[in-house]
């Protein structure tokens, strides 16, 4: 059964606009499900995982546009971008919106043929896995987020989410297959997901020599969602050199699998960290690399407060990207260790936010908001996202948000 995602409205109106649209996002996000159901019937469909269609398309791309006429969606570009230049020669000879509709899972490739060949013809749009509000089929509720007043009290109706139904949630994660479907054995389901990633997509954007290696890289990564970024204990945790371990960690980039926060800092001081933060994008494959066996372990466990850290980040992200809006996101840290998880910075006015994995907040969880008011920028209102039951103010200006508001 199809559920309906936020991006769609989106994703019709850059159409109209666009000759070609690009939805790109790492596997099993969904892509291809979502385009297939927007598609007219008119719109032919072909994938280049079809050996024969992906042989025709490589060998002879002017063929391949005789025998597949636009409108077209093509499924995994990435594996044929001697299209791309084809594409080019027919949206600047018909002008015309909504020619193709292309989905890749390799950023890198897919983005370095579009930057070559497609510059201003194409509309890129990003996609993760389900939202809550998509899988409580209430995807156009969904609006990129803000802790103002006004939002927090439309959507305190919704924050109901008990520790046990969270915590399954995460363990299981977004993927639709598997977030849909309680019946999909979850170890079984990422065990075959990360079989394809390294044999696919990995081998396809470099030359990974030592599987194993990379695997441990991997877990080392999920192992430090939510912390700082560091390089150097990647690659002793790896026994990989720190240059490699850089180039594998723009890999998981590139092919949707992790999100490098930026700090926030300002040229009036020296004493903030610069250093991003490193959050895994799907904590249903971050819970199966760091071999949690049970939603409840995971729950009582030393990753608790990262994994929901983790979480309520992505989920974030998601009301941004799918409504095909950049997210402003940052956090703040100095020296002196004072952090805000989480600053949203829209129209210049800054939003603080912390993430805290308790029911009952208070008012020193929130007192590094004040750190900021030396940045010379406008504060606007901040929230506590926690395992409260409904959003209370904590201070004039700062609430408590449950959340299963997100």
């Amino acid at each position: 059964m199809y559920v309906s995602r936020t991006i769609e409205k989106f994703i019709r109106k850059a159409s109209r606009q666009f000759p070609i649209i690009l939805l790109t996002g790492a596997r099993q996000v969904g892509k291809t499900t979502l385009l297939r159901h927007l598609s007219s019937d008119n719109r032919t469909y072909v994938t280049m995982d079809d050996p024969l269609v992906l042989t025709l398309a490589k060998t002879d791309p002017a063929l391949f546009f005789q025998r597949f006429k636009p409108p077209l969606m093509i499924d995994e570009i990435q594996y044929a971008t001697e299209l791309l230049p084809y594409i080019k020669m027919d949206v600047d000879r018909t002008h015309k919106p909504g020619l193709f509709w292309l989905t890749g899972s390799q950023q890198f490739h897919v983005m370095k043929g579009v930057s070559e060949s497609l510059a201003g013809r194409v509309g890129i749009i990003r996609l993760l896995g389900l939202s809550q509000k998509e899988q409580k089929r209430k995807s156009e509720d969904s609006h990129p987020f803000l802790p103002n007043p006004k939002m927090l009290h439309e959507c305190n109706k919704d924050s109901k989410l008990s520790l046990k139904d969270l915590y399954r949630n995460i363990w299981r994660g977004s993927y639709p297959s598997i977030a849909l479907n309680r019946k999909i054995d979850r170890d079984l389901f990422y065990s075959s997901y990360i079989q394809t990633y390294l044999q696919r997509d990995i081998r396809a954007l470099t030359n990974v020599g030592d599987e194993m290696s990379f695997l441990r890289f991997l877990r080392a990564v999920a192992a430090r969602t939510g912390q700082l970024l560091n390089l150097t204990d990647f690659a002793r945790d790896s026994d990989i050199a720190p240059n490699t371990a850089k180039n594998w960690l723009s890999m998981l980039q590139t092919s949707g699998i992790v999100y490098l926060l930026e700090p926030y800092y300002t040229n009036l001081t020296k004493r903030l960290v610069k250093t991003p933060k490193l959050y895994m994008l799907d904590t249903g494959l971050c819970s199966y690399l760091t071999q949690w066996s049970s939603p409840e372990t995971l729950e009582s466990g030393a990753m608790s407060g990262a994994i929901f850290e983790t979480f309520a980040i992505v989920e974030l992200l998601k009301s941004y990207w799918h409504n095909g809006i950049d997210a402003p996101f940052y956090f703040f840290r100095d020296k002196d260790k004072r952090e805000i998880d989480l600053i949203i910075i829209r129209d210049g006015t800054a939003y603080p936010l912390e993430i805290k994995k308790t029911s009952s907040p208070d008012k020193s969880d929130v007192r590094h908001f004040k750190a900021l008011e030396k940045s010379g920028m406008r504060i606007g209102t901040g929230g506590a996202i926690c395992l409260a039951t409904q959003s209370l103010p904590l201070t004039k200006s700062v609430y408590a948000i449950p959340v299963g508001m997100l």
